[in-house]
């Protein structure tokens, strides 16, 4: 059921329930993952958008929603974790070493002119240390217990929340990087001159930040808070 779309209405809410929220969402610069705690009405004045119209816009866009889009709250947990090895773990292993180098080049030819290129590929080193780190976490301990958990078995001495809670830290960390690429490169704008390099560079970045919005808002949203529920004790429990 999609929730009534109202001011005080969650962002997290919307994205997880409403079909092609998280794409408009992700139009309009709002924050549907790391912050995606705060009601809509919120969201829409920080970045100086008039709520009733975005709820309009929701509105519409749950109605004829992007083709192919996926229900991912209803996906089983161990569908949703091979769902973000596959599509978002994949595509960061892929990517972030030619990130890497494309970065460090471009800061090396460009960057006497222009200093943010260095901050950026600065920026980016942590971003790929850090993402690495991540997902070997999630891939080793956190994935497999949730797994373990929801086909009934006993997830062992480690309880789920605290490395959920380390994980979202992380993920807040990531959020900050993915704002400084934007903030360094203009909104990922090319200024004249920019080589193919460079170009291609900013291509890159703005995918990579949509990839990790979708990537966050899966797990902060959907796959932790139906994992937490998971390992609660029964009501009445001891």
């Amino acid at each position: 059921m999609e929730p009534e779309l109202t001011p005080e209405t969650t962002v997290a809410t919307i994205a997880t329930s409403v079909p092609g929220a998280a794409s408009l969402f992700e139009q309009l610069g709002i924050d549907y993952c790391c912050g995606g705690t705060i009601p809509l009405g919120q969201a829409c004045r920080k970045r100086g958008l008039d709520p009733a119209e975005v709820i309009v816009r929701l509105e519409a866009a749950a109605q004829d929603p992007a083709p192919g889009g996926r229900d991912w709250a209803g996906m089983s947990l161990a569908d949703l974790t091979a769902n973000i090895e596959s599509a978002h773990h994949q595509y960061l292993k892929d990517e972030l070493p030619h990130m890497r180098h494309l970065s460090r080049k471009v800061a090396k030819v460009h960057g006497e002119a222009h200093p943010e290129l260095r901050a950026l590929s600065e920026e980016f080193e942590r971003f790929a240390d850090d993402m690495t780190s991540h997902m070997e976490k999630e891939e080793r301990v956190l994935f497999p217990l949730i797994r373990s958990m929801e086909a009934g078995r006993s997830g062992g001495p480690i309880a789920v929340d605290h490395p959920i809670r380390c994980l979202m830290h992380e993920h807040e960390d990531a959020g900050r990087s993915l704002a400084a690429f934007r903030s360094l490169t203009g909104g990922f704008s090319p200024p004249m001159g920019a080589c193919n390099s460079w170009r291609v560079l900013l291509n890159d970045l703005e995918r990579l930040e949509r990839d990790t919005h979708e990537h966050v808002h899966k797990e902060n949203n959907i796959l932790f808070p139906r994992a937490l529920a998971l390992d609660a004790p029964p009501r009445g429990a001891a």
